[in-house]
């Protein structure tokens, strides 16, 4: 048998732009082309329930891409390095591809992984088909990992040009794979919920894939591009890209991202403003640091990046998590929010912070509480932009947003979605309730209440705590932390 290659997708479910396939297609080699759905990931924690169920979508849809380009995808369910030592040995492999990944136990097992076969004559190669800039190429002047968002940003920007998208290979010419412990179908992936099936409102909202992807991105470059710099913060309205799940994926490349938004500028395709391209690229550049800050803090997920936060006095209190996580705290957009989330998988940004805030500040319960929740019900949920989020909203990360910065839900609501539509969206017990008293039900006269059908406590709740006194005790026990310190 002639020697062949072995490429391995992993969050990279894409065909274009995807640099470890181009230069799989280039070695002129018999492709084997596998994901291997690993039993043990990185930090041994396995997808949410959200993601698993994007990640079997998402897998259909690449193996669909690559038949109709005469390749076949081989999935696998095992360890990695185990799964991989079978095939090099029963296919004559001469040649290993994929592109990298960058939690610190990632990176440590795939240079455990080239080292030993480089030492046994194959060629191994990695590409960053991920990120705009390497985690370790963006230093401080000093040559320290950097901290904090707008220098990071600067320096990452820094004499860097972003290269342009690589077009998918038209023609993929792969191997049939022996019978081997770990292969399996789709199905034996067990990614789909069964008892209860609670997929319905995910399926309605969402196309997982890079056909998914590709639309998701023009509609909103013709949509919701134009006035992105302020809109972007309006839940009510339709001006964020939604892109997160299909760049957690790999279903898009960031260059495709970062190179379609400036030709709809400079092709006049979109009206967008110059300043809503530097907004939009701008928030890509978060989720550039994320990454960054994930490969330089390994435990990013539990550990406080600011230590001083280690001895925070968090309350545990299950009734008010379960509130919390059903959207029923009794403050109108923290329930949206926490609905929207249960219902579709995604929450708007904006709305992340206020419901993260409410938590931590309101409730005093653990970050990582949190954390866990969306990293179970997102389907964008991401190693780096997860916890990293997280830790800035409770103040105990990078660059964070200081614990004294408390969200009112009442203002919240009433400056980013002042017509209340998405609360009537979401909470629509409420729908029928003014503007004027949507965000704050408890302030309507009874009148209003009766003639929109709510009976606060029995249709919809009282307030779980009160605002003025929550965050009076968030501040004490911000206090409490600074003077034990």
């Amino acid at each position: 048998m002639s020697d062949a290659a072995l490429l391995l997708f992993r969050d990279d479910l894409r065909l274009t732009d995807n640099p470890a396939l181009i230069a799989a297609v280039a070695s002129k080699k018999p492709l084997i082309i596998a994901y291997i759905h690993d039993e043990k990931p990185a930090g041994d924690r396995a997808l949410g329930g959200a993601s698993q169920w994007w990640l079997h979508h998402s897998l259909a849809s690449l193996a669909r891409d690559i038949e109709k380009r005469g390749g076949t995808l081989q999935l696998f369910k095992g360890t990695p390095s185990k799964i991989i030592d079978r095939l090099v040995a029963d296919h004559s492999i001469s040649a290993v591809f994929w592109n990298r990944r960058y939690h610190p136990s990632q990176v440590e097992a795939d240079k455990a992984l080239k080292a030993r076969y480089e030492t046994k004559g194959l060629t191994v190669k990695s590409f960053n088909g991920s990120l705009l800039r390497e985690p370790w190429e963006v230093k401080s002047k000093i040559g320290n990992p950097m901290k904090v968002f707008t220098p990071y940003w600067r320096a990452s920007r820094l004499d860097h040009d972003v290269a342009q998208a690589e077009p998918a290979p038209k023609k993929l010419t792969s191997l049939e794979v022996k019978k081997i412990n770990g292969a399996v179908s789709l199905k034996d992936l067990n990614l789909l919920p069964q008892k209860p099936d609670w997929s319905s409102g995910l399926q309605a909202e969402w196309t997982p894939g890079e056909a998914g992807a590709i639309k998701r991105l023009d509609d909103f470059l013709e949509n919701g591009f134009k006035g992105y710099a302020e809109d972007r913060n309006r839940p009510d309205r339709i001006s964020t890209s939604r892109l997160s799940p299909h760049l957690r994926f790999g279903e898009i490349s960031i260059k495709q991202v970062w190179h379609a938004a400036e030709l709809a500028i400079s092709s006049h395709k979109s009206r967008a403003s110059s300043e809503d391209l530097r907004v939009f690229q701008s928030e890509l550049g978060w989720r550039e640091f994320a990454h960054h800050l994930l490969f330089h803090e390994p435990d990013l997920t539990r550990t406080n990046v600011q230590r001083s936060f280690d001895g925070f006095p968090w309350r545990r209190d299950e009734k008010l998590f379960k509130s919390w996580s059903r959207g029923e705290t009794g403050y109108p957009i923290v329930d949206a929010g926490m609905r929207e989330l249960w219902q579709t998988g995604f929450m708007h940004n904006r709305v992340r912070m206020i419901t993260a805030s409410f938590l931590v500040k309101h409730l005093l319960i653990d970050w990582r509480r949190g954390e866990e929740w969306f990293w179970d019900t997102l389907v964008d949920a991401d190693i780096a932009n997860n916890p990293a989020s997280w830790q800035w909203v409770a103040g105990s990360g990078a660059d964070a947003a200081p614990y004294f910065r408390i969200f009112n839900p009442m203002l919240q609501g009433e400056k980013f979605d002042p017509d209340g539509n998405y609360v009537r969206k979401f909470v629509p017990e409420l729908k029928k309730l003014s503007a004027r008293a949507i965000h704050a039900p408890w302030t309507a006269k009874p009148l209003e209440l009766e003639s929109a059908g709510v009976i606060l406590g029995k249709t919809y709740p009282k307030p779980i705590v009160d605002h003025d006194a929550a965050r009076i005790r968030a501040l004490d026990a911000y206090k409490s932390l600074k003077e034990s310190a």
